[in-house]
């Protein structure tokens, strides 16, 4: 009789595990996870000749509650005393959307959707910038991250800097999912 109740109680268990909700999570198909990114994503200055393209990203299963959407890209490796640097930060994004296309991150915003916001990033201007390491600097590792918050709208200021961007996105985050690829020349 024990056997059989804890036979049904396993079953339930597992039952409930796989009918539980998916995990918020990031995908691209643009970039893979832990391999380098293309060209086409690549900063065009510095010495790097890419096309500064962002790429595409979709995200899933955001958890209740989330009332829009910010993405970051931050480079944990570069050579800043610790800071890493910021490549984008995108804010304000509508809670309805779940992708942002290839292209996304121009300066002009066109592609973005209505009401998103691009913050200034540590190149000193806002809109998505690529990836350019120093040259002999070994590969760096760039985090692609969509947070999940619960407000429609950050309250930053245009000239808002990056360490007060990330606090205040991360302070408020409900869940964040991350892709990280890599670049090194």
């Amino acid at each position: 009789m024990k056997r059989g109740v804890i036979s049904v109680a396993f079953a339930s268990l597992f039952a409930f595990s796989a009918g539980a909700a998916q995990a918020f999570e990031l995908k691209s198909p643009d970039l893979a996870a832990q391999k380098p990114i293309a060209e086409k994503f690549v900063y065009n200055s510095f010495g790097c000749k890419g096309e500064n393209v962002s790429p595409a990203l979709e995200w899933t299963d955001p958890p209740a509650g989330a009332k829009s959407f910010a993405v970051l890209v931050h480079d944990p490796d570069a050579p800043t005393g610790g800071a890493g640097f910021w490549h984008w930060l995108l804010v304000d994004i509508p809670a309805s959307t779940r992708s942002l296309p290839e292209g996304a991150g121009s300066a002009d915003g066109k592609k973005l959707p209505a009401g998103a916001r691009q913050l200034e990033t540590d190149f000193g201007e806002p809109g998505y910038g690529g990836p350019c390491p120093p040259p002999g600097h070994g590969v760096h590792h760039y985090n692609f991250t969509v947070y999940a918050l619960p407000v429609e709208k950050l309250d930053l200021p245009a000239n808002a800097r990056t360490a007060l961007i990330g606090f205040s996105i991360n302070k408020a985050a409900l869940a964040k999912a991350t892709l990280t690829a890599t670049y090194g020349r």
